[in-house]
């Protein structure tokens, strides 16, 4: 049987799009947020990390490397985890530098005081 995820397997999409790749695209997120860059650039960069950690499955693990489904879902997967990063280092952001006009709320957002 094999899983719907993935071509390879769910350990293989584990390991590669989750641990690693979701693990890249956190940082990506946080560094962008970090920098103050626009949250538009997220999804270009993830795009692009998509693409590598496709070729990545293809390269390593014998997968599929052209298939728009798999692409779909690994970006998916790394847009998340980017989106992630980005709002949790931007709270951040807020409620320290700003520490008089706003405070936290969750780990992901920030109200006026």
């Amino acid at each position: 049987m094999t899983p719907w995820i993935t071509d390879d397997g769910l350990r293989v999409f584990v390991v590669l799009t989750l641990l690693i790749g979701g693990g890249a695209a956190f940082l990506s997120g946080r560094g962008l947020a970090r920098a103050w860059r626009p949250l538009w650039r997220l999804l270009f960069y993830m795009a692009l990390l998509a693409a590598a950690v496709r070729f990545f499955n293809y390269a390593l693990f014998d997968g599929t490397l052209l298939s728009p489904y798999y692409y779909a879902v690994a970006y998916g997967v790394l847009l998340a985890a980017g989106l992630l990063g980005y709002r949790t280092m931007r709270t951040t952001q807020m409620v320290t530098q700003y520490h008089w006009l706003y405070e936290r709320t969750s780990p992901l957002t920030w109200k006026a005081r």
